[in-house]
C-alpha cells in the first residue's frame, strides 16, 4: 500500500478506486463474521478488534519503515488531538455495528451505511465547499423522509441507522484531515484505543466474564477481529486519502447492499411495510444523487 504522509489533492486517482472498492467488498461479507461473536457481548468484541489490530497495522509500517512517524505523530499535540477524534468515531461505528448485527438488526446497519453516502455529500457541502447540485439536494430530503417513515413507524428514530451514518460519516471527514499517511493514522487510533481496551478486557477477566481463553473456538474468534477489521480499514484510509469525500460517498453502495441481501436471505430478518416504503425511497435517492455524480466523474476523466 502506498503511504503519503502529506495532504493529497482533492481528486480521485485509479489506485485509490482499487483500495476503496477492496475495503467495501471486504466489509460486505462481514456480517458473516460478527454473526460468530453474536454471543459474545458488543464492547468484549470491539476490545479485541482493537488489540488484535495493532500488530497488523505495525508489522505493514515495519514493512513499509515507516515506524517513525508514529513516533512524531505522538509527539505532535494537533495530530494526536484528531487521532484521539478519529479513533472515539470508529470505535462508536464499530460498536454500534457489532450490536446491530448480534441482536438482528442488520437492516438497520444497511440503512446507516445507505444514509451514509448522502450524509457525506452534505458534509462535503458544508465543511469542504463542494458544490451539490438541486438533484443532489433532492436526494438528501428523500433520505430524510426515508427515515422519518421509519421514524414514524417505529414511534422512536432509527438510532442505530443514525449512530453508523453520523459515526462514520465524520469519521470519514476527519480522516481524510489527519496529517499523517493512512496506515499510519490507523495505527495511531488503534494505538490510542489500546489502553481503554485493555483495562476493559482486564476487568472482563476479573469478573469471569471473559470470552478469550474460555474455548479455542471462542479465543480463535476473538484473535481473528484483528484481521477482519485492520485489514479491510487499512484499504479504506489508503483510499481515502486518494479519492475525493464525494467519490468515497458514491463507492459506500457496494457495502449496505450486500448487508441488505444477507440481512434479508441469510439471517431471515422481517421486511415490514415501513421498510419496504423507506428502502425503496433511499435506493431512489441513491439514483437522483448519482446521476450528476456519474456525469461529473466522467467529464474528470475526460
Amino acid at each position: 500500500m502506498a503511504v503519503r504522509s502529506e495532504q493529497p489533492d482533492n481528486v480521485d486517482t485509479p489506485q485509490g478506486l482499487a483500495y476503496a472498492m477492496t475495503a467495501y467488498l471486504l466489509w460486505g461479507f462481514l456480517p458473516l463474521y460478527m454473526k460468530l461473536v453474536a454471543h459474545m457481548p458488543a464492547l468484549e468484541v470491539v476490545a479485541h478488534r482493537v488489540i488484535w489490530s495493532v500488530p497488523i497495522a505495525g508489522l505493514v509500517l515495519i514493512v513499509l519503515r515507516r515506524t517513525s512517524d508514529i513516533v512524531a505523530a505522538l509527539r505532535n499535540r494537533r495530530t494526536l488531538a484528531m487521532a484521539c477524534v478519529t479513533a472515539a468515531l470508529i470505535t462508536v461505528n464499530w460498536g454500534v455495528y457489532v450490536w446491530s448485527i448480534a441482536n438482528d438488526r442488520a437492516l438497520d446497519a444497511a440503512l446507516g451505511y445507505y444514509i451514509n453516502p448522502l450524509f457525506s455529500i452534505a458534509l462535503a457541502s458544508m465543511l469542504l465547499g463542494e458544490k451539490l447540485t438541486r438533484l443532489q439536494w433532492i436526494a438528501v430530503a428523500l433520505a430524510a423522509a426515508a427515515v422519518g417513515v421509519l421514524w414514524f413507524d417505529a414511534g422512536s428514530l432509527p438510532w442505530a441507522a443514525l449512530a453508523l451514518t453520523v459515526s462514520w460519516g465524520f469519521y470519514a471527514f476527519f480522516k481524510k484531515s489527519l496529517p499523517v499517511g493512512p496506515n499510519q493514522g490507523f495505527l495511531l487510533e488503534v494505538i490510542i484505543l489500546t489502553i481503554p481496551a485493555v483495562g476493559y478486557l482486564l476487568w472482563l477477566t476479573s469478573q469471569g466474564q471473559s470470552h478469550f481463553g474460555g474455548s479455542l473456538k471462542d479465543t480463535a474468534l476473538l484473535m481473528g477481529c484483528g484481521v477482519v477489521t485492520a485489514v479491510p480499514l487499512l484499504f479504506y484510509a489508503n483510499g481515502a486519502k486518494l479519492m475525493r469525500l464525494s467519490t468515497i460517498g458514491i463507492m459506500q453502495y457496494i457495502a449496505p447492499t450486500m448487508i441488505f441481501l444477507m440481512a434479508v436471505l441469510v439471517f431471515n430478518e422481517p421486511f415490514g411495510q415501513a421498510r419496504m416504503i423507506a428502502f425503496p425511497m433511499i435506493w431512489a435517492a441513491l439514483v437522483v444523487y448519482s446521476i450528476p455524480m456519474i456525469r461529473d466523474l466522467r467529464n474528470a476523466r475526460r
